[in-house]
This record gives structure tokens, C-alpha cells and sequence, in this order.
């Protein structure tokens, strides 16, 4: 198993069919377009490589909130289905944080659906806690 940052177009589109798992709403000749333009406000991904295939994806941003400080926020986090209960999440969250303390962050947050309870034993495994709701207004145009 392989962690790393794809930064090649031909590694971040290699990273679509997994991430498209968890986002299934996005279209494959906009995935590169969207991951750069997210870039350029501090998207990145990381993936684990295994066999030659991306079996698992994760897109993050460091950002600075007055509330929290400095922190890591995971965007997105998927393992391909057919290499779940593999260790493959767990592996690329334990990178994740890792790197979250290399760059100076206060802590790690992420978002969860509500019935993605495997995900969520795994979060309270490696330390997360419920810290807060999250509510969105979808925006009807006017």
C-alpha cells in the first residue's frame, strides 16, 4: 500500500472511478477541471495506490477558521467497495492527521451523512468526537 499526493492530470483523473463512489454526481470530463480550480484555494488529494490501482481517496484543505484556528478539513475520504474493511481508511486517516501535525494544524474535522455508521466507528476509533451540527441552506434562485 502506497500513500501519495497525485499531482499529475493522468494521476488526479486516476483517482475518479473511487472518488466517484462516495460523489456520484460528478462527471468524469469535469473532475480534473473542478480538482484544479479546488487547488487553487488549497484542495488537494491523496490516494492509496495499491497493485497499480487508486483504491482509496481522500481530497483536504489546511484553512484557519477564528473559531478553531488552524486546522485540516477532510472534503472527501472513500474507499473503492471492493477494498473496504481492508485497513485502507484507517491507513490514509493515520496519514492524514499525521500530516495535519507536520503543518501546524489544532486539529482534524470532517462532515459525515448520517447513516454512514461504519465510517463512524472508524472516526470514534481513531479519536473524532461529535464537536458540532452542521446545517446548509440549499439556495433556491430568486
Amino acid at each position: 500500500m502506497e500513500i501519495h499526493h497525485p499531482v499529475t492530470d493522468a494521476e488526479i483523473t486516476a483517482c475518479f472511478a473511487t472518488i466517484s463512489e462516495l460523489r456520484p454526481h460528478l462527471n468524469f470530463d469535469e473532475f480534473l477541471p473542478q480538482v484544479r480550480r479546488q487547488e487553487q484555494h488549497g484542495y488537494r488529494l491523496v490516494a492509496v495506490r495499491e497493485g497499480g490501482a487508486i483504491t482509496s481517496v481522500a481530497g483536504y484543505r489546511i484553512t484557519e477558521f477564528l473559531i478553531w484556528g488552524k486546522f485540516l478539513y477532510v472534503d472527501d475520504l472513500v474507499t473503492a467497495a471492493s477494498h473496504r474493511k481492508k485497513g485502507q481508511a484507517a491507513a490514509l486517516l493515520s496519514w492524514i492527521i499525521a500530516h495535519a501535525r507536520e503543518t501546524g494544524c489544532n486539529n482534524v474535522q470532517l462532515d459525515s451523512g448520517f447513516t454512514l455508521h461504519p465510517a463512524h466507528r472508524l472516526y470514534h476509533s481513531m479519536g473524532f468526537h461529535l464537536a458540532c451540527h452542521h446545517f446548509k441552506n440549499d439556495l433556491q434562485p430568486s
